[in-house]
């Protein structure tokens, strides 16, 4: 099968810069600048930053405004299988054509200089937004918020703080109140900004800047709420109440994420209807996803075992994992990990070890920063686990099915084994 176009332009793109992650805004500018400053026509643009929760959140705001009529533009990343699914023009992911066509521009417009892949691909999107129509724009931030690529969006409708947690300290700073500094970056002069849960370290840090943008405040706890009741969910703001299902994302986390977008749907005046759609039709994958088809998920189904599949890397995601296991239905629980380099191996896999009664290590294939399965075999131990390694993920699931035929598999630890795993499925 022959690799698509845009695979050999992406490829040549990775080239321009000799980091992966070099924060500033500088060569962002000069080649928005030479691309006509796109940033400057958009639809109306809802930007998201935050350490966890940002694609959950985003999946359920689209699914919402979708549900009532309106197109909506969405950009995100990582990806998983395909760059493609980075950049949905109002509802549809970018075809092959397009999107060769807009590499090949931006490409020539950059003329050889310095720029990182992150940066010269986040300008793509945001020529493709602007020359397609569409009702809003939903941008999830990279990495950070206030030297980010899409941070270039001078007055959005609205910006989102999902809970910012440690992640990213090299780049980002070692503190809550340095990295929620970071995140507030997206905040603008008079803008709206709805705000998770947060540590109130990080909500001090991020009011601040708030008010001294006087941009106004919809915080969690504060402005609006949303909890858990019986078999649902119910979110309360100024305007009322509503009584909705529980999402269709697994997880109590996702109450939380829901609620943020309700209230970023409510704040642009959506009815009811728009906020039932958001948390029983947003779909997302690698967010606690039951793989039901695909040869991994048969050899599992063959056998009776569950296969789940999640992206989490940081301490909170660890934590937010070990939650929504504790609620599904009692089973032996076999994880497969692979982990980068740069994470908090030993952090993110202290909460698992209460409810996991294995763990089989994987180095992520084609990954150069991936941690050696060894060394992530080695940290599941330090914090309790009985811990292994596999040269891949066939083997490590069937070993697990081989001694527990009817288990649960949960494969987890980064979106880039998240994206191995979709790609070997099928």
């Amino acid at each position: 099968m022959t690799a698509p176009n845009s695979d050999a332009i992406l490829a040549r793109m990775m080239a321009l810069h000799p980091k992966i992650i070099d924060l500033t805004l500088d060569r962002v500018w000069r080649l928005l600048d030479a691309l006509g400053n796109p940033q400057n026509d958009l639809p109306p643009v809802i930007h998201i930053a935050g350490t966890n929760g940002k694609g959950s959140t985003q999946a359920m705001i689209r699914a919402g405004l979708e549900a009532v009529g309106h197109r909506v533009h969405a950009y995100t990343s990582p990806h998983l299988a395909r760059f493609h699914e980075r950049i949905r023009l109002a509802g549809t992911l970018i075809t092959e054509e397009a999107l060769t066509d807009l590499l090949d521009e931006c490409y020539g417009a950059n003329g050889g200089a310095d720029i990182t892949y992150f940066e010269i691909t986040t300008c793509a999107a945001i020529l493709a937004f602007a020359r397609t129509p569409a009702d809003y724009t939903l941008l999830e931030v990279g990495l950070g918020g206030r030297l980010d690529a899409t941070n270039v969006i001078d007055a959005p409708a609205l910006t989102i703080i999902t809970p910012v947690s440690m992640d990213h300290e090299a780049f980002l700073g070692n503190t809550i109140e340095a990295i929620a500094g970071e995140k507030a970056g997206i905040i603008k002069r008079r803008v709206p900004v709805v705000v998770g849960p947060q540590d109130e370290a990080g909500l001090d840090v991020i009011e601040d800047r708030a008010n001294r943008l006087g941009a106004p405040i919809l915080a969690y706890g504060q402005h609006w709420h949303a909890s858990p009741e019986r078999d649902g969910m119910i979110y309360q703001d100024e305007t009322g109440l509503l009584d909705l299902p529980r999402p269709v994302l697994p997880g109590d986390h996702q109450i939380q994420n829901a609620g943020m977008a309700l209230a970023a749907l409510r704040h642009l005046g959506c009815d009811e209807a728009a906020c039932q759609a958001a948390v029983t039709r947003a779909a997302w994958p690698a967010r606690m996803q039951r793989l039901r088809t695909g040869p991994l998920a048969e050899m599992s189904v063959a056998s009776g075992a569950e296969l789940w599949l999640d992206g989490g890397h940081n301490p909170a995601a660890g934590n937010a994992l070990a939650s929504t296991l504790r609620g599904l239905p009692t089973r032996p629980t076999h994880m497969i990990c692979g982990m980068l380099n740069t994470k908090d191996v030993r952090g993110y896999l202290a909460p698992l070890a209460s409810v996991a009664d294995s763990l089989t290590a994987l180095s992520i294939p084609g990954e150069a920063a991936t941690l050696p399965a060894a060394d992530t075999a080695q940290a599941a131990r330090d914090v309790g686990l009985d811990a292994t390694d596999a040269p891949d993920i066939k083997a490590a699931l069937s070993s697990i099915l081989e001694k527990e035929p009817q288990a649960r598999v949960l494969i987890c630890g980064s979106l880039y084994l998240a994206g191995a795993v979709l790609r070997e499925n099928g």
